[in-house]
């Protein structure tokens, strides 16, 4: 349960002021002891403004590829259209000196844009290679990547 800044500060007099040990008076009012001495250790070191609950905010992915280099990958893409996300994928880490894999190269190539609810065409097409050891071979189609309106 999470309590308001006035109640943990009530709790906080409260402990001081009995004349029961701590560990007595936090297991009358049902408050885990390692609770209270972390709303405590706020409370002698911040004063009341710390107690306030603060709650976690929006969590961005550890590994979420930024905005501006995705920009990039796209702008590579559309350049050199002849790549696979793969080759696509080396070019850019050995150009831009930054780290992508073909797997996240492809899903950006794949994922519809924001802008246009209703793509178009497919991103990436699947031909057969001749040579038996490349199997399936992804292409890009310049007109699905295009950044026109």
């Amino acid at each position: 349960m999470r309590y308001p800044a006035s109640e943990k500060l009530e709790i906080i007099r409260i402990v001081e002021q009995s004349h029961l040990p701590a560990k007595q008076t936090l297991d009358r009012l049902g408050i885990a002891r390692p609770t209270f001495y972390r709303w405590y250790d706020l409370y002698l070191r911040f004063g009341e403004d710390a107690l306030a609950d603060r709650r976690p905010g929006p969590k961005r992915g550890w590994n979420r590829i930024p905005d501006k280099v995705r920009g990039d990958i796209i702008d590579m893409a559309l350049e050199r259209t002849d790549l696979s996300p793969r080759e696509l994928a080396v070019t850019f880490t050995d150009e831009q000196r930054y780290f992508v894999s073909e797997a996240s190269v492809y899903r950006l190539l794949k994922a519809p844009d924001p802008e246009k609810p209703h793509p178009a065409g497919e991103l990436l097409s699947t031909r057969r290679s001749r040579s038996p050891d490349r199997g399936v071979r992804r292409t890009l189609q310049p007109s699905a990547l295009s950044r026109e309106p």
